[in-house]
């Protein structure tokens, strides 16, 4: 689940040619996320994602869950929706 962006500045020193020492900074875009598998947050570069992928409607995985299970679980979850009678007594809102 997509939480949030935040800015990370990075600073660091150069020595010029003729040895003054300058600092400068970078600034980093980072998007923070929810596992839907184990809720944990982690974080992504934002030059990394997809910008189409930065809402709610896709699922988002942590480094340290399996993404293909986790794909294989919500696609039988789904299948069992979809495999209901139509006369069933599911409504629109349960589906």
């Amino acid at each position: 689940m997509f939480d949030r962006t935040e800015q990370e500045v990075k600073w660091y020193s150069r020595k010029s040619k003729k040895g003054k020492t300058h600092s400068y900074k970078r600034v980093k875009t980072v998007i923070i996320f929810e596992c839907d598998n184990c809720h944990e947050e982690f974080k992504r570069d934002k030059g990394q994602v997809d910008p189409k992928r930065l809402d709610n409607a896709y699922n988002h995985v942590c480094p340290e869950c399996d993404p293909k299970r986790f794909a294989q679980k919500k696609g039988a979850e789904q299948r069992r929706k979809l495999n209901t009678t139509v006369d069933g007594l599911l409504t629109i809102d349960q589906l």
